[in-house]
């Protein structure tokens, strides 16, 4: 891309596909409850776009869905609303899902739970790069899936439990908007965080010419991550050459 302004049209426009293709989409029981934070926290996710994507990023880091106190919340992929505010100096208004969970309601950046994926993700690209200019000059961060899956407990369901008649409408949209999206950057790796991002990566980027690697993922619920998720990332990055 040869500026900003031809970078932000179609990742715009490919972010506003996605979300209406996937607020098309109907899933059952367990789940009983579906967030789509494009469509209520619109504002601050197109504000991370316009703010943050760069036609030099040569790097595209690429997470599963949503957590419950970070995206979900704000719009913004990885978004601990700490990072977002005092790192990514972004806070824009936010509405609430067309179906709230009463166990998992929607406070956008009044939030005062901590995503704690998110917190290790963007403190370990403010300890790096200090800036977020500075990280975002060579690099983004996406989301494979906008949605956010709940049971009726509250308890989250992740992409990688939907039965085969609703994860395959879904991984069609979502692979399209992932091919529009490197489509745009042109970058020379994308890197997926966690295995079934980087499942998704190799799915759907099989024709592009790329380099496709994985970091381990920083949620909370896997021991590894709680052993130096920072210094094992940054290893791994290293090792692929990526940094």
């Amino acid at each position: 891309m040869s500026s900003i302004g031809e970078l932000i049209k179609p990742l715009t426009k490919a972010a506003q596909t996605l979300k209406t293709g996937t607020g098309k989409l109907h899933f059952s029981d367990p789940v009983t409850h579906v967030y789509n934070p494009l469509e209520y926290a619109w504002d601050s996710h197109k504000a991370y776009i316009e703010r943050y994507a760069k036609p030099t990023a040569r790097v595209l880091f690429m997470g599963m869905n949503p957590g419950p106190w970070g995206m979900a919340q704000i719009g913004i992929p990885f978004g601990e609303v700490a990072a977002a505010k005092n790192w990514l100096k972004i806070s824009s208004p936010v509405a609430k899902p067309k179906k709230e969970h009463p166990k998992r309601p929607i406070e956008g950046f009044e939030c005062q739970r901590s995503e704690v994926s998110g917190r290790r993700l963007w403190g370990l690209f403010a300890d790096k790069f200090g800036t977020a200019d500075s990280f975002f000059a060579q690099h983004f961060v996406l989301n494979y899936c906008p949605l956010v899956f709940m049971e009726e407990t509250g308890r989250n369901r992740t992409p990688d439990k939907l039965p085969s008649n609703e994860s395959i409408p879904l991984n069609k949209l979502c692979d399209e908007h992932l091919r529009s999206v490197v489509t745009v950057f042109q970058p020379e790796w994308v890197i997926g965080i966690g295995a079934f991002a980087e499942n998704r990566l190799k799915d759907a980027l099989a024709d592009f010419n790329l380099r496709i690697g994985r970091i381990l993922h920083p949620s909370p619920a896997s021991p590894a991550a709680n052993r130096d998720w920072s210094g094992t990332a940054t290893k791994q990055l290293e090792e692929l050459g990526v940094w």
